[in-house]
Parts: C-alpha cells; structure tokens; sequence
C-alpha cells in the first residue's frame, strides 16, 4: 500500500501518522511541582480542545514553578485549499538573481538603515540580516552591490533611527524587536510609524519590522509594509526590498 496522499480541504496534525492530529505542546505553569501541578497542565490542554492529553515529561524550574512537555490530539482540521494563492511557495530570488533583478531594474543601491530600537539589546537579528557575515551560510545585505546599509546596533531610540534614516536618503527602514513582554515591541513599532508620519516620509518610507513574535499580519495592522519572524534569511529581506523599490520606482508619481 503506498503513502495517502494529503486531503488539502482537511488538513489535520501530523505526529507517527498521516492524519494523526498528534500535537505537542511545551508550557510553564506558575504552581509548584506536584501530583497538582501535572492534573493541572492537563486540565487546562482539555479546556484548549485537544483529546486524550499526555503529560510525557514535567520537571522543577525554580520554587513554585513547572515546565511540561505534554502529546495531545486535535479533532479539527484547516482548509489549505480554500487559501489560494496565500499557501503557495513564495518565490525567493537568490543573491545572484537579486543582484541582476536590482541592476536591470533600479539601477542604483538600495539605501537601507537598521536597528534594534528602543530598550532592546538584542542585535543578532538586525545583524544577522544586515551584516556581511549573515547568518548560516547566507550573506547580509552589506555583502551585496546593490545595498548600501547602515546598523546602527542596539538600544537605538525611534527618533534617531528616522533622523538617520532622512540623514542618508534611506529607501527603507528595518526594525528588530526581540523583547515582547507587555507587548512592548507593539508599542515601540507603533511608536516609530507615529514618527514617521510626523516628519511626513511614511509614504516614501519603505518600512519593515522583524523578531521572533513579528508576523507579516502583525506588522502590516500596525503600519508596516512587511515583517519577517524566525526562518527568515538575508536573501528573502532582500528580495521584498528590490522588489519594492523596482515597483515604487515604476509607479506614477503621485498628483
């Protein structure tokens, strides 16, 4: 008997077997590690609306808190098919193809400024997609003719980030936010768009955000053009960003 083909009307969990809806689940209970805590952690997958839960591994953290690794089965399933054009492959160019794509059709670098704003100290995102070393294997964007880009690191205030920004004529700004507690990284993103607008360059601004709680959905309702999340390489950064400029460039000016 040969391997079922997916049903992509009803797609459902996979864990042993097609079909399986087996999922597993890692969460922190603030209770104490107990006989409790463990009735608890199941207790609480059942209200999710997952079947038959199982705890397959629980351990002490610190004093009054447990961490649990539990296997759970879902009865639903999603309609891939019904989502069109939104579940098919994004077509990616590679650092080669980029390179011919911005020469062919801008015809100049792309002007790019970067930053982990706020109070976040986390660069390795913004390096990641920025500096020439780039990450597993894949260069940055300062590595490609077609980019001029400037990090400015770390713990980068909004206000400086635009007045740099304006300072060398950028076509785009990108953002990494890694702390989200409170939703602080909402509440800075907004903040930097607010900015913008304010100086009136939103519009000839191509504004881009990423972090490991950023979605594309996330970052448009706050005013983004894109925003990228884990999985993300310089090359796919780099293939919005050529891309939009070739559009905008393309575009009528506007009355």
């Amino acid at each position: 008997m040969g391997p079922r083909e997916v049903n992509f009307t009803a797609v459902r969990p996979y864990a042993d077997q097609l079909d399986d809806g087996l999922m597993q689940l890692s969460f922190t209970l603030p209770v104490p590690y107990s006989s409790s805590a463990k009735h608890a952690a199941l207790d609480l997958v059942s209200k999710m609306g997952l079947e038959r839960p199982d705890v397959v591994h629980y351990q002490r953290l610190l004093n009054g808190y447990t961490y649990f690794i539990i296997y759970a089965r879902c009865s639903y399933t999603v309609d891939f098919a019904a989502l069109g054009e939104e579940g098919l492959e994004i077509d990616y160019l590679s650092e080669a193809e980029i390179e011919d794509y911005a020469s062919r059709n801008i015809g100049r670098p792309v002007v790019v400024v970067g930053a982990s704003t706020g109070s976040d100290t986390h660069s390795v995102g913004i390096d990641a997609m920025l500096n020439a070393k780039g990450f597993q294997g894949h260069s940055g964007l300062e590595s490609y003719r077609s980019f001029v880009t400037y990090n400015l690191g770390s713990q980068v205030s909004n206000s400086a980030l635009v007045a740099k920004a304006m300072e060398v004529g950028a076509d785009a700004i990108l953002v990494s936010q890694t702390i989200t507690q409170q939703n602080l990284h909402v509440q800075n993103l907004t903040e930097l768009v607010e900015i913008l607008e304010a100086e009136g360059r939103r519009d000839e601004t191509i504004l881009v955000c990423g972090g490991p709680r950023v979605t594309d959905e996330l970052a448009k309702e706050l005013g983004y053009d894109a925003g990228f999340s884990k999985g993300t390489f310089p090359h796919h950064l780099a293939t919005f960003l050529v891309r939009e400029v070739a559009a905008r460039s393309a575009a009528p000016a506007r009355a």
